[in-house]
């Protein structure tokens, strides 16, 4: 949990400190139930300012030209636009990449935008006080193509509306900051989705494309108009300590989304969304297989997540360059429809395999296991009926859950089994209205131990495995270095 401590030199900083692990368990629950029932995105924390005029703030890398969006004629009363004083900003302060990097500070301030580009060794820094306002301004939302490992939009056929937040082809870029607010406004895309308006697909909030190097934490993200966080085709990326809201029946709203990634670390994150919390995907159908590039070293911990129509963790439905070595832990799920799922389909190709999740805890679920292999959303007519999805080696253990209305729903694909399935020490409270059938299994194979209730018999009893797998060596990712970054203000 972060909070704010003084150091000698009196400037504040935000550390995430330790507590005894049952502590933090039951405060984030409590914590979190607060700020559902209270949030109102038109608020920000109401912190004091830090001391003395100067604040500290951890970051892959610090940076030694600063500079205030104020610098570049920027106006935070929430109608002004401020697509130029972002552009200009950061156009201006892209000569310092090769010269210590630079950080921009949005101050207080409810600060109109519409789409802008990142640049390398480069920190955005968003005050507490801050709220970015997404433009309801369709033209201040340039089309792009679609990703080369999908094809077409996800909305629709042909390109896509760019993020408010983008960037492609960069290295060293941190976004941060004391919990300031990004907010997509997407009731008018939500509107036009279901109105079957859309010429492209809907833009999200944050996405970076072909990079390397990516911190985006301590930041309040409310109302995109369709996924929140979508690092794609990147390696080394830190989404930490983000809170996401977005209404629950919000089309498409899902949390963080590491597309055909590598090394990607996510922690300390709680998420209200209206699809899934984190989907780990590797593109669709031919394009996906074409493109081959799978996601793979992959760390979730300490997620709480809220989602009624969909899953706290799923792993597809565009998995066609193939997911493995996911690795998560610590999760609470409270009011959703599955714990983890798996989706794929005939056409997707790819391989889901070497999933390992630990430490469950969930409140008022669908279901706590779906895999699914009939998911059958298609680009288009032109994808393989014989490329079969590979789903191997996916581990379960030291689960609770309580008020389900099934343990399991497990449908494999005819002639492509889903295999190596391992439950362990998992016990599921069933609620009252409870299906009669707390576990349906079909095309699937595998074991458990110490399951309440008993499951299929396509997963028997093994009294010699005391737990599933779950691996015992770091990834290269969760030993990434955070530095202590210092600025003393000089705009208030």
């Amino acid at each position: 949990v972060a909070k704010p401590i003084q150091n000698p030199t009196g400037c504040q900083k935000w550390s995430h400190q330790e507590e005894p692990e049952e502590h933090l368990k039951y405060c984030r629950y409590f914590q979190h139930l607060f700020l559902l029932v209270l949030w109102n995105p038109s608020q920000v924390d109401s912190r004091a300012a830090p001391a003395r005029g100067c604040f500290e703030y951890p970051a892959i890398s610090c940076r030694a030209h600063t500079a205030s969006l104020t610098d570049f004629g920027g106006v935070g009363d929430g109608e002004t636009l401020n697509t130029a004083a972002f552009r200009a900003a950061i156009a201006h302060l892209s000569q310092f990449e090769s010269d210590g990097g630079s950080l921009l500070i949005v101050p207080a301030g409810r600060w109109l935008t519409g789409s802008f580009n990142l640049t390398s060794h480069f920190t955005l820094f968003l005050d507490k006080d801050a709220v970015l306002l997404a433009s309801q301004d369709v033209d201040e939302w340039p089309v792009i193509e679609p990703l080369p490992s999908y094809g077409r939009g996800r909305d629709t056929e042909g390109g896509r509306y760019i993020s408010l937040i983008f960037g492609t082809n960069l290295t060293d870029v941190v976004l941060t900051g004391e919990n300031g607010t990004i907010d997509g406004q997407g009731a008018l895309w939500w509107d036009k989705f279901h109105a079957g308006e859309l010429n492209y697909t809907r833009p999200y909030l944050i996405e970076i494309m072909y990079s390397e190097n990516i911190q985006i934490s301590n930041l309040a993200l409310v109302n995109s108009p369709s996924w929140n966080v979508h690092p794609v085709y990147s390696s080394n990326v830190i989404v930490q300590g983000i809170t996401i809201i977005a209404p629950v029946r919000s089309p498409n709203t899902d949390g963080i989304n590491p597309d055909s990634c590598s090394n990607v670390r996510i922690e300390d994150c709680y998420i209200v969304s209206g699809d899934d919390c984190v989907a780990v995907k590797s593109g669709w159908d031919e394009y996906g297989i074409a493109f081959g590039m799978p996601t793979k070293q992959v760390v979730i911990r300490r997620l709480t997540c809220i989602s009624p129509t969909s899953a706290v963790i799923a792993l597809g439905s565009e998995m066609s360059g193939g997911i493995e070595d996911v690795r998560a832990e610590d999760i609470l799920a409270i009011n959703s429809e599955s714990g983890v799922r798996i989706k794929t389909a005939v056409g997707r190709g790819g391989y889901v395999k070497d999933i390992y999740v630990r430490g469950m805890t969930m409140q008022t679920m669908k279901y706590v296991f779906w895999m699914t292999g009939n998911y059958g959303s298609h680009p288009d007519d032109k994808y393989d009926p014989n490329a079969l999805p590979v789903i191997d080696n996916i581990n379960y253990r030291d689960m609770v859950a309580e008020n389900v209305t099934m343990a399991a729903r497990f449908e494999g694909i005819e002639g492509d089994p889903f295999t190596g399935i391992c439950i362990s020490n998992v016990t599921i409270e069933l609620g009252k209205g409870a299906k009669k059938l707390a576990w349906n299994c079909s095309n699937v194979a595998g074991i458990s131990s110490g399951v309440i209730p008993k499951p299929c018999e396509l997963l028997p009893e093994k009294t010699a495995i005391a737990e599933c797998d779950f691996p015992t060596e770091r990834l290269a990712v969760e030993d990434a270095k955070i530095q202590r970054c210092s600025y003393r203000r000089k705009y208030l």
